[in-house]
């Protein structure tokens, strides 16, 4: 059984990951219309990944005896200056999750909520992923730096990534 505290934080996680899978969409549209497809289907498969995190979250609050509260989902930003910012953004943003999961693990600890601690494992190991990732096509686009047959490549790179 969930406490009241363990249940609220969670849930906050839930509204979270959603919000994480609205703004990897908002930057999808921006990619999408800035002609950068395979950076737009990249995007596009990271927003379906943040939607299965939150559904971890909603089944796993369930599965403890908790309740699922819904809540409102923030406007995302709409408008980048470039794919760079974007990236940076996204590692920004990601960097603000594993702080979120982080916290959880914490809470969970000082409750001796074993089973909440060993779920959110999953997420600590997936947060150091998320954040190489997101880095990792931050430090190529500086590499590139605009340069038009650089973003050609990494656009094509990119539009491999099929959803899950």
């Amino acid at each position: 059984m969930l406490s009241k505290k363990m249940q609220d934080a969670l849930n906050k996680q839930l509204n979270l990951e959603y919000f994480s899978s609205y703004i990897y969409l908002a930057m999808a549209a921006q990619l999408e219309s800035d002609n950068l497809p395979g950076f737009a289907q990249w995007m596009r498969a990271q927003s379906q990944e943040e939607l299965e995190h939150a559904m971890k979250f909603f089944d796993f609050i369930n599965e403890r005896g908790g309740r699922v509260t819904l809540k409102a989902i923030g406007a995302p930003q709409a408008k980048w200056a470039s794919p760079l910012a974007i990236f940076e953004a996204a590692y920004k943003h990601e960097q603000l999750v594993s702080a979120s999961i982080d916290k959880l693990v914490d809470q969970a600890i000082k409750e001796a909520d074993h089973a909440s601690n060993a779920f959110l494992q999953w997420f600590v190991t997936e947060q150091v992923e998320e954040e190489a990732n997101v880095s990792a096509i931050a430090d190529k686009l500086k590499m590139v730096k605009g340069a038009p047959g650089g973003l050609f490549m990494m656009d094509r790179e990119l539009g491999a990534r099929q959803q899950a």
